[in-house]
């Protein structure tokens, strides 16, 4: 059959404009892969000195020259010594113990069975923006606002080294790092409000923000975080992410403000009396902590750990910690994540007894306060006995032994706000395991890649 020129023309355009259209459909619907942005919690960085690179932590004797405590003033963005983050922690070897995995087997998970790929912020590949992890160590003692900053700068940063304004990522955040991560969507680059304004969430950080997994986060406080700050840790108590190895005494907890940031949200605490009637105790008012005995500056020992300049600074700097703790939970408290276009995530256990109450009575001898942070049992005024068992049935609840189910959904806060959820979660995952092997769970890890990449591990 003869074809006309002008028909062969026409054909020959018709065909062009085909292969570009299927060419162009292709490029549309390549799979890319959201990056991902991994944020530890607390403890969950190395920290090292600055000035003479010794590792700082983790550590399993603590340093003789420069410690995990801070110095402090009613000035908390000037409190700072020689410490800065180097990498989350991956593993961490104990002695003559097995190495612990912390986050490394879920990037190592994440590469093998998801096909990402680790990159680093200030040097990214030409592949930066496409299945790419990267991690976020932070310094975990300082303010978490002001990290969350920082991690904003970081991805303004990384994104014009790309070349990709429009790049998106996912967030896996352990513990405290929801925290961190959430103001983070919420507020951007901003500071808490000053004085008495009430904080409203701009969501300015939501542009940079796919789907962000709140792992094990205390979004209502845990009331480890006053154990922490009354008690301190010995050796093998920590309660957040890793066993502590080194000392902790309160004194060193007294010096970190993202420690006061850890307690329970502003009408979340629950404190029962020796008859488990509700105490109303307003835990960012310091002369509470003095009532209770609970305050660091009022022990004996105070005097001899730390100098003149020091004692004097401590109460501003108590009140100054504890107020900063107070409006950052109020910040968070606004909820609404659904109105940014961001995906917020659950993914806890349920299955630990968790510490959700204190009970506190009085000596009869010396009439001061005692908090039981432990369901030991105790003799009431009355001369009735409190034994263990019953304790433990009224100061524990559900969780992943340091974070309650409560705390994770903000129960509490919810139901004060007359909302289903102030995190507007689209999603939940609960497994049996503790909190500080959350990230080193297979079935969480799977878990990550069905909700982030659509893979169900183990099927093709």
């Amino acid at each position: 059959m003869l074809i006309r020129p002008g028909l062969h023309n026409y054909l020959g355009r018709a065909a062009l404009g085909l292969t570009l259209s299927l060419v162009l459909f292709s490029a549309a619907y390549t799979q890319v892969k959201t990056p991902i942005i991994i944020v530890p919690g607390l403890t969950g960085s190395e920290l090292i000195n600055s000035k003479t690179g010794e590792v700082v932590w983790f550590k399993t004797t603590r340093s003789k020259v420069d410690d995990l405590r801070l110095p402090f003033t009613a000035n908390l963005a000037k409190n700072r010594d020689n410490l800065i983050a180097r990498d989350i922690l991956r593993s961490v070897k104990i002695r003559l113990l097995p190495r612990v995995d912390v986050y490394g087997g879920l990037i190592d998970t994440l590469v093998s069975k998801a096909g990402y790929h680790e990159e680093l912020w200030n040097t990214p590949s030409v592949k930066g923006g496409d299945g790419a992890i990267y991690v976020y160590p932070y310094d975990w003692r300082l303010d978490n606002v002001e990290n969350a900053r920082i991690l904003i700068r970081k991805i303004e940063q990384l994104k014009t080294k790309l070349k990709q304004p429009g790049l998106k990522f996912d967030v896996i955040a352990h513990s405290m790092g929801g925290l961190l991560a959430r103001y983070a969507a919420m507020y951007g680059d901003a500071d808490l409000p000053s004085g008495t304004r009430k904080p409203q969430p701009t969501w300015a950080g939501a542009k940079h923000f796919d789907k962000i997994v709140l792992l094990g986060t205390p979004n209502e406080g845990s009331v480890a975080a006053l154990d922490a700050l009354v008690n301190g840790y010995g050796v093998g108590g920590l309660k957040f992410n890793l066993p502590f190895v080194q000392n902790i005494s309160r004194f060193d907890v007294f010096t970190i403000p993202s420690a006061y940031q850890l307690l329970p949200a502003p009408g979340t605490f629950r404190a029962l009396d020796e008859n488990f009637e509700p105490i109303n105790i307003n835990l960012y008012d310091p002369k509470q902590w003095t009532k209770y005995g609970w305050n660091t500056i009022d022990d004996r020992g105070f005097a001899d750990q730390f100098k003149l300049a020091e004692r004097r600074a401590a109460p501003a700097f108590f009140a100054a910690a504890l107020d900063r703790a107070r409006r950052l939970h109020e910040a968070l408290a606004v909820g609404g994540s659904t109105k940014a276009g961001i995906s917020i995530n659950i993914v806890g256990s349920e299955c630990r007894e968790s510490l959700d109450s204190i009970v506190l009575f009085q000596d009869a001898k010396t009439g001061n306060w005692k908090t039981l942070f432990k369901p030991a049992g105790f003799a009431k005024k009355s001369g009735d006995k409190v034994s263990s068992d019953e304790l433990k049935k009224i100061m524990f609840g559900t969780g992943d032994n340091i974070v309650t189910k409560r705390s994770l959904e903000t129960d509490t806060q919810s139901r004060f706000a007359g909302a289903v959820s102030i995190l507007e979660s689209v999603s939940s995952k609960f497994v049996c395991e503790d909190h500080n092997k959350l990230a080193a769970n297979t079935e969480v890890q799977n878990y990550l890649i069905e909700l982030l990449v659509g893979k169900v591990v183990g099927q093709n």
